[in-house]
């Protein structure tokens, strides 16, 4: 029983491999998938442009993971919209600083899961593009959002329903008090990065 505990505690801690971790853009592995990348905008709550351009990039692994979330949406004449997905260090201190409340933003102390390229922000749209209700907006600081929050419309639980089922399918485990935002359930593998989104846009 002990050497099975071990073997499972060093699964969890070895590093994933390079190909899986590697970060590459979400629109090369899911070409049809809609971006709307709030902090390449000013419409989120910082109120400033936080990324100097509107490109999204995941490891590898995450962004096969999410092209098979896409898959089995599609014959609901459902499809995926991502707000984020890798985000520098360098951004979460600037977030940080504004709030430091970990229940919403991660200490850049000991990196945030977006740093590792495995988290996303993510909602369902219909056929021609359109938010399906949620429970609220994107980036909302509220009980509201929180997972387990339930005094909401019946469409509006059915429709949260559907995407945490979509995506937990596919490995992905929703963050508790923020209904749009995945992680990888293996996100503990994957390095914190500080790679400028700059940087990446250039590789490609």
């Amino acid at each position: 029983m002990l050497a099975t505990m071990t073997a499972a505690l060093f699964l969890i801690q070895d590093p994933a491999p390079a190909e899986a971790a590697e970060l590459v853009e979400l629109k090369s592995v899911v070409p049809d998938v809609i971006l709307d990348l709030r902090y390449a905008a000013k419409n989120n709550f910082t109120k400033t442009k936080l990324y100097p351009v509107a490109r999204c990039f995941l490891a590898r692994s995450a962004a096969e993971r999410l092209a098979r979330v896409q898959a089995d949406l599609k014959p609901d004449g459902l499809r995926l919209k991502v707000y984020d997905g890798y985000r520098p260090l360098s951004v979460t201190k600037k977030m940080w600083d504004l709030i430091r409340d970990e229940r919403y933003v991660a200490d850049p102390a000991k990196g945030s899961r977006h740093n590792r390229g495995v988290a996303v922000d993510v909602t369902l749209v219909d056929r021609r593009g359109r938010e399906l209700p949620m429970p609220t907006g994107y980036d909302d600081f509220s009980e509201r959002a929180h997972r387990d929050y339930m005094k909401l419309s019946p469409e509006r639980l059915r429709n949260r329903q559907r995407l945490e089922d979509a995506m937990t399918k596919h490995g992905f485990v929703g963050f508790e008090t923020e209904w749009w935002h995945f992680d990888t359930e293996d996100w503990k593998r994957y390095p914190v990065n500080d790679i400028p989104l700059e940087t990446l846009a250039k590789r490609r």
